[in-house]
């Protein structure tokens, strides 16, 4: 068995396998890795055994053995190679490896490729394009150079080997030892091939070969646009470039274009290569022809070409483009176009589409022929496009009048007319053709053959006109304003005669405008010489000038135009503007940005502005709003303030850098740790520091602990106390930097403060401002206010002091005078004093509602604050209307209800949590009441007092008020962990259907101390409810409770929320008054006494308590002792108390003098049920129902 070749620099042996990978690296560097299936010889083709590009060590043994060939018939024999033949290069060897194996992968530019070979497999044909990613072919004797080396390494032949003699020992060759040692390789590596860009004469074929050979680079990214690109192409320039960089330069425009909007910004996107508009977005990737969308590579075709016909349609050709699918534009057309007549349609012409005019014709340069306008001469012109043209031919015209004859063109002729000759020509004819008119005048003798016609050149007829001096045609004055037959002269016999005139004005309309004033005359009238009134240009001056006599050259003013141009930055300037008059009209009418502006206020300069990106001025003309973005580009990195983020060019101008998602990295001046946050540019500051710290205040008293690091300029908030300039005064503000006191920017030695010394003169304080270091100033009247009063000190009237250093105060005439009324206040006291009456005596009347009272009990101090607005709104006589601010719904009913006892309209408006009450004085309303609520409520409370002293002795022991009504459910043993919002989710329909059915109710939730929940129905007295339902009444409202009772229970059941379900009554503050089961009113007996019991068995097992004792106890806090209960259960039973079985016998046994015991026991039960009765009467009394209206 041969022995294996040791393996050159560089290479890689991977053993026989059953297959070869072959493997290019990037730029025709890489390692080719191969192994053979079915062999081990080192040497045979598709082996382990590779090479470095450019060196090839040969490698020998000492025994060669015969290769093992799979399939000898394939390999196509190997000529023989001399030893001085250089080995393969790597382009050789890259055309080798596409015979022995297949190769895949291989790019023109930094590309990996991945090949499989086979080994001794035969040979395929690859068909490379010359445009592809591989190298240049090689020469023929390089491959046959090759082909021979490789041959005589597979069939282990030596060159070098010692000539053989039989007999003889083999000698070993000095190559062949020398092979057994590494040596260096004999041939350097040869050069990198680096391909040139594209010269060809065509656009197409550039693009085609610079893509193929790497040199193609994109102008966003600036990286190579290769072959497995997906790439997009500019409709106008041809750029290619990749899509992704063409659709993210997109999204950045359009962004842009959304952030900065403004009028004259134009539509669409622009191309990063030409800056051209494009309208189209990017797309997705598609061939060059658009027909074949997501193309992949085609080996031996152009890159991004789908191999099909282009069919793009050409600008000026009727025929699609032929050729395949390719870059760029469309060569010209080589195509026959189609039949085309010339201008003149005489001749017809079928050229080549590229050669063929289809814009602008063709002309067969023969003469036109076609009549011209006049209709008698035809055009000489060559075939030409459009008409003819008016006809220049001269011809000889005589003009109407007959005395000037010249040739003119054609087209300057007026209509042609006879004219009749009276002899001004000297010609035959009587009758000539005039054709045009001169600039004499016509001179023609009229029928009287005196006076001539002074019109200027017209026809002429055959007999000569009548004379317009005749006495027959000329039958007014010359001014036309008077008949000749009424003027005192002799009528007129011939046109010679002088025409009368009357004394009246001419007054005919001269060419100014004027009229003229000169009296009744002949001829023409004199030039005017009258004053007219000429304004200037932009019409805000005019004076008064001579007569310009029709030719009005309008003078200009020293008036500065103000109006702004429409770019809205600058103003017009102009002296005597014209347009001034228009732009105040304009701005009167208050038009919108888009305005039509007067042709003089549109400012014509650059706008020159600096645009955002800071770099660059806008070159557009002077306009209004934002300037558009910068056209400019930026074609270096920019990164953020860590350099950790980087945008990769091409960047708009003026893009700001990058948001970093890594952590900022700037240390605080105040060495805290920073709190973690993003990186920020350098124009952002980092966070405040958050960490407390002690920090004096800023005027140095206090030092103030807790506060940020960052907040510099604590402040303790103490007045400053510090002593101003006058020395009489302190300074008032508080905390504040030294120097900053309030009189620091007062000039001289005083403050802003008022003196606030006593004046000398009376006892009121100086109220002018500080003056120090001067005395007040006495000598002025004081202005404070004092009263003065009548002798008995009813009347007083407030006056100013008046008091100076020459006046004590105000004087003796100042004092008022008492009037009828104090005259009868002191006839009362006398009378008063006379009958031994008390001068405070008022009587018990209290004219307050009882609601009103029991609303003012539950919050007195708030309701005598809102009674002192009410008590001030009233007193106030011009008030009509008084707002309170917003407030619940309880504290709203008492001020309605107040409203009402004052006599005054009252109203609720606007909705939740803004719902407020709004007071009206109305005629109803008189004043307010003299007791206050306070007063009133003392009143109520010792007449309760003595009315229940008064009562007591009379009340049977036994007696109780009536029972009040039901107004609640109460739902016993509630489920553990239950909600309000459970039980209203749980009873909304039945809620809903008892509230449809009977009067206006609604139902509100709450739960008690004892964890019992109770369901308190409230009825709405709101007109609207009223009017559409049955009266609220307490009555009604027990009768709908107790048919909601069964519902209720049932759907409370059926949840599990709680046990049981009872009729109850409970007052405003949800204390349990009466409930379901109670002994009812009136009873007595042993029932009554049982009832007064501390405890009784329930049917359950379960101690219940009694209703009294409930009661009592709910009203006093709503929690029960149990455990005191408990212990006198205990005690009790030890007492071991018996019970007769015969309360007959018990009860005579008390009514004739039991024990001490037992009497002091039926004492204590009646005093507690007197006790009890008093309480539910006052709750009976006082239990009101407070509503919102």
């Amino acid at each position: 068995m041969a022995e294996a070749a040791p393996q050159s620099q560089g290479g890689s042996n991977r053993g026989g396998g059953s297959g070869g990978r072959g493997r290019r690296g990037r730029g025709w560097r890489g390692r080719q890795r191969g192994c053979g299936r079915g062999g081990s010889n080192a040497n045979a083709p598709g082996s382990g055994h590779g090479n470095v590009e450019g060196s090839q060590t040969p490698t020998t043994t000492t025994q060669p053995a015969p290769p093992l060939v799979t399939a000898p018939a394939l390999i196509p024999p190997q000529p023989t190679i001399p030893a001085s033949q250089p080995v393969l290069s790597d382009a050789s060897s890259s055309h080798q490896d596409d015979q022995l194996g297949r190769g895949r992968g291989d790019r023109s530019r930094g590309g990996r490729g991945r090949g499989r070979g086979r080994g001794g497999a035969a040979q395929r044909s690859i068909v490379t394009s010359h445009r592809g990613g591989r190298g240049p072919p090689v020469s023929a004797p390089r491959q046959a150079d090759a082909s021979s080396s490789q041959s005589q390494a597979r069939h282990g032949f030596n060159v070098g080997a010692a000539e053989f003699v039989p007999g003889q020992p083999v000698a070993t060759s000095t190559t062949t030892q020398a092979s057994r040692e590494p040596r260096p390789p004999k041939f350097a590596p040869a050069p990198k091939v680096v391909m040139e860009k594209s010269l060809a004469e065509d656009l197409p074929t550039r693009i085609h070969e610079d893509i193929d050979n790497g040199q193609y680079e994109c102008v966003i990214c600036t990286s190579e646009v290769v072959r497995s690109s997906r790439v997009w192409s500019c409709s106008i320039c041809w750029t290619v470039a990749h899509l992704h960089c063409v659709k993210k330069w997109h999204k950045n425009q359009i962004k842009q274009k959304e952030e900065n909007q403004s009028p004259n910004q134009p539509d669409g996107w622009r191309c990063p290569a030409c800056n051209s508009n494009l309208l189209e977005d990017p797309g997705s990737y598609h061939c060059w022809c658009g027909k074949e969308f997501d193309l992949k590579p085609i080996p031996g075709l152009p890159p991004h070409t789908c191999g099909q016909t282009c069919s793009k349609p050409r600008a000026t050709c009727p025929h699609p483009c032929s050729l395949m699918c390719h870059a760029g534009p469309c060569p010209p057309c080589t195509l026959m176009g189609p039949t085309q007549t010339c201008f003149c349609g005489k001749n017809t012409v079928t050229k080549r589409c590229s050669e063929t005019d289809y814009t602008n014709g063709w002309s067969c340069q023969e003469v036109c022929g076609d009549y011209l306008p006049c209709g008698e001469h035809t055009c000489t012109q060559p075939c030409h496009p459009g008409l003819c043209g008016a006809c220049e031919v001269p011809m000889p015209s005589t003009c109407y009048c007959g005395k000037e004859r010249k040739e003119i063109p054609c087209n300057q002729r007026d209509d042609i007319l006879e004219s009749f000759n009276y002899g001004q020509v000297d010609d035959e004819e009587e009758w000539l053709e005039g054709s045009f008119h001169c600039s004499k005048v016509c001179g023609r003798k009229f029928d009287c053959g005196h006076h001539t016609c002074q019109k200027a050149c017209h026809p002429q007829d055959e007999e000569s006109a009548h004379c317009p001096f005749s006495p027959d045609m000329v039958l007014n004055c010359p001014c036309g304003k008077t008949p000749l037959a009424s003027l005192p002269v002799e009528p007129r016999t011939s046109c010679q005669d002088p025409v009368p005139r009357c004394d009246k004005p001419c007054d005919k309309v001269l060419a100014c405008g004027h009229h003229c004033p000169d009296k009744c005359h002949t001829g023409a009238c004199a030039p005017c010489f009258q004053s007219m009134e000429v304004s200037c240009r932009c019409g805000r001056v005019a004076g008064r000038s001579a007569c310009h006599l029709g030719h009005v050259e309008q003078p200009q003013c020293f008036r500065v135009c103000k109006a702004q141009l429409n770019c809205g930055r600058h103003e017009c300037g102009e002296r005597c503007c014209s347009g001034e008059k228009k732009a105040a009209e304009r701005r009167k009418q208050k038009r919108t940005v888009t305005e039509n502006y007067e042709s003089e206020h549109i400012c014509l300069q650059v706008c020159g502005r600096v645009l955002k990106c800071g770099k660059h001025t806008c070159q557009q003309l002077c306009h209004r709003g934002s300037c558009n973005a910068c056209p400019e580009a930026i074609f270096d990195e920019i990164s953020c303030s860590c350099g950790r983020t980087v945008l990769h060019p091409p960047q708009p101008c003026g893009t700001r850098p990058p948001e970093c998602r890594f952590d900022c990295r700037r240390a605080r001046p105040c060495g805290h740790p920073t709190v973690p946050h993003q990186c920020h540019p350098d124009d952002v500051p980092c966070p405040k520091c958050a960490f407390l710290v002690e920090r004096p205040c800023i005027c140095g008293k206090k030092v103030l602990k807790n506060q940020p690091c960052w907040f510099e300029d604590a402040r303790c908030g103490l007045p400053c106390g510090k002593k101003l300039k006058c020395g009489a005064h302190e300074c008032r503000k508080p905390c504040h930097k030294p120097g900053e006191c309030e009189d620091a920017e007062v000039a001289g030695s005083h403050c802003t403060q008022l003196c606030g010394k006593a004046r000398k003169s009376c006892e009121h304080t100086c109220v002018e401002e500080c003056h120090a270091p001067f005395p007040c100033k006495e000598d002025k009247p004081c202005q404070s206010m004092t009263f003065t009063t009548c002798s008995c000190q009813r009347k007083k009237n407030p006056v100013r002091c008046g008091a100076t250093r020459f006046n004590s105060g105000p004087t003796k005439d100042t004092t008022l005078k008492c009037d009828d009324d104090c005259l009868r206040l002191e006839r009362n006291q006398r009378l008063a004093e006379a009958l031994n009456i008390d001068p405070n005596h008022s009587d018990d009347h209290v004219p307050y509602a009882d609601k009103t009272l029991k609303m003012f009990r539950e919050n007195m101090v708030w309701a005598q604050s809102q009674e002192r607005e009410f008590r001030v709104f009233a007193a106030d006589s011009e008030a009509k209307r008084m707002r309170f601010k917003p407030m619940p719904n309880q504290q709203r009913a008492f001020l309605h209800s107040l409203a009402e006892d004052y006599g005054l309209d009252s109203e609720s408006q606007d909705p939740e949590p803004h719902r407020h009450v709004c007071l009206f004085k109305t005629p109803r309303f008189v004043s307010a009441p003299r007791k206050t609520l306070a007063q009133c409520l003392r009143i109520a409370q010792g007449a309760a007092t003595t009315a229940a002293a008064t009562a007591k002795p009379a009340t049977p022991a036994n007696s109780q008020p009536s029972p009040q009504a039901f107004n609640a459910l109460l739902l016993t043993t509630p489920r553990f962990g239950l909600t309000i919002e459970e039980i209203d989710r749980a009873l909304a329909s039945d809620i809903a259907i008892a509230s449809r059915s009977g009067p206006a109710l609604s139902f509100t939730t709450s739960f008690l101390p004892s964890e019992d929940v109770v369901i308190k129905a409230i009825p709405n007295f709101t007109a609207a409810a009223i009017a559409t339902s049955l009266a609220p009444t307490p009555q009604a409202v027990e009768s709908v409770l107790k048919d909601l009772k069964s519902t209720v229970a049932k759907t409370v059941s059926k949840a599990g929320l709680a046990n049981g379900v009872v009729l109850c009554h409970a007052d405003s503050s949800l204390n349990i008054v009466r409930r379901e089961g109670d002994q009812a009113a009136g009873a007595d007996g042993w029932s009554a006494v049982a009832s007064r019991g501390p405890w009784r068995r329930a049917p359950s097992g379960k101690l219940a308590v009694p209703a009294a004792a409930a009661s009592s106890s709910r009203a006093g806090g709503g929690f029960l002792a149990l455990r005191k209960l408990e212990l006198k259960k205990k005690k009790a039973a030890e007492e071991k108390v018996e019970v007769e079985e015969d309360w007959e016998a018990a009860a005579e046994k008390l009514e004739g003098g039991g024990s001490d015991k037992e009497n002091g026991v039926t004492s204590a039960g009646s005093d507690s049920d007197e006790q009890q009765g008093h309480h539910e009467a006052e709750k009976e009394q006082g239990s009101l129902v407070a509503a919102d209206a």
